[in-house]
């Protein structure tokens, strides 16, 4: 059957009279791509379908989530006899203090943790808690991180603002973005300089240690280190926004592959088995300041409700249980990724393939790239041929040269093996493309 899109086109078009933009997600518009947004219809293991009878090996994940593949029958099963016993009570739950203990147990800096909705609400959160805590208002960020929509946060953010062009957004009030200060990722002299300047005025650094909004960025040897040793230095909090890395690049996160301790945590993506679902967490003299132990005030109708809390403890029990599952998702994601730069060398080009554990990425970019400004200096042009090339031969990619990409433990041999040989034939388009420039 020849590729098509006809009927996801028709149905963006409805879905535009009813949803800004047709989509509830900025990037999946395909805006920075060009063209339609195929309509997904079911997705199961490694494969995505959508309502064109297109067929596709996924590498989007759902944006992380799916490590073990979409509808994991243990999973599932689980969830269907949540279900049947109700959907939410808004009431304390025996699964929410299973979920927590299990964190509290694999992630060392974290003695206590508090559920929530989405990352977005995590992050939003932990930043209170840490200006209640050090009595302090600023905070530091890192251009090309990106940390959810609200307002502290959303100055130089990576992912779909870069996608689209929109570092910053209206709405922010000047008041709010003046206490949010921002370095470049992997300067740890900057971030020196800047804590010598205002060092008793900071709150809090929250940072990704593995960043995948930017596309995906590799810390330095030794710079998490330093960040550390520098928010030590000042009485400032480190915050680790793993909402991402968190269950992806390790069982422990960036944090066990680093050997970093932050102070806070945040967690989302993994966490829900693919449903909505965020957390927050550390040290217990800092989790225990939110109420009601505490007088910071966070609250969530939803917060810890039974279908994601059954969602995430399945997820992380078979993740655990799973004899080597890390060791081969990363082998799997390693062998991906030399494939396809062999397919890259080919075609003559020297293209930047990055990888921490099952998250990878690719810059057209035959530059080192470590920051936000090296990363927007990739070739977006040549990435819209690749996607629009992998996508037509049945290959599901994010749809932004600034985004991460997902395996998980569901993809195949044979997957690896139909993406590599894609590739292939994606570069060839891309030098097809500059062979014109």
């Amino acid at each position: 059957m020849a590729f098509s899109l006809n009927k996801s086109a028709t149905a963006f078009k409805e879905a535009k009279q009813y949803i800004p933009g047709g989509v509830n997600s900025p990037v999946r518009s395909f805006r920075g791509v060009g063209g339609t947004p195929p309509f997904i219809a079911k997705a199961s293991g490694s494969r995505v379908y959508d309502i064109d009878g297109n067929e596709y090996i996924d590498y989007v994940g759902s944006w992380g989530p799916m490590i073990l593949g979409h509808a994991h029958p243990e999973v599932t099963a689980e969830l269907r006899e949540a279900i049947e016993r109700g959907t939410s009570y808004g009431a304390p739950t025996l699964i929410e203090t299973e979920l927590a203990r299990l964190i509290t147990e694999v992630v060392p800096s974290i003695e206590l943790v508090r559920f929530v909705n989405s990352g977005t609400e995590a992050t939003m959160s932990v930043l209170r808690l840490a200006r209640a805590y050090t009595k302090r208002n600023k905070i530091v960020k890192f251009a090309g991180c990106y940390h959810g929509h609200h307002d502290s946060l959303l100055v130089k953010a990576g992912s779909g603002a870069t996608t689209l062009g929109v570092p910053d957004s209206p709405g922010v009030p000047e008041a709010i973005a003046s206490n949010t200060l921002t370095v470049d990722y992997n300067d740890a002299e900057g971030l020196s300089h800047l804590f010598a300047k205002q060092g008793e005025e900071i709150a809090a650094v929250i940072i990704e240690p593995v960043p995948g909004n930017m596309g995906l960025v590799l810390p330095k040897p030794g710079y998490l280190e330093k960040v550390r040793a520098i928010t030590e230095h000042y009485g400032a909090l480190l915050i680790f926004d793993e909402v991402m890395s968190g269950f992806r690049v390790a069982f422990g996160g960036a944090q066990e592959v680093y050997n970093i301790s932050p102070d806070l945590t945040c967690l989302g993506k993994v966490i829900g088995g693919g449903l909505p679902v965020g957390a927050y967490g550390g040290r217990k003299d800092i989790m225990e300041l939110i109420a009601p132990a505490g007088p910071v005030y966070q609250a969530g109708t939803l917060s810890g409700n039974p279908l994601a809390m059954t969602a995430g403890l399945a997820t992380l029990r078979l993740l655990a249980h799973t004899d080597g599952f890390y060791e081969k998702i990363t082998a799997n994601t390693s062998a991906l990724c030399a494939g396809m730069r062999a397919k890259a060398k080919e075609c003559g080009f020297n293209f930047r393939f990055h990888q921490a554990g099952s998250l990878f990425g690719l810059f057209f970019n035959e530059q080192a790239v470590y920051d936000y400004n090296s990363a927007k200096r990739s070739d977006v042009t040549a990435f819209n041929i690749y996607f629009h090339a992998m996508l037509e031969q049945g290959i599901y990619f994010a749809p932004s040269q600034f985004e991460a990409a997902f395996m998980s433990g569901a993809h195949t041999q044979e997957d690896i093996e139909a993406t590599i040989a894609a590739s292939g034939n994606a570069f060839k388009k891309v030098a097809e493309y500059y062979a014109k420039r």
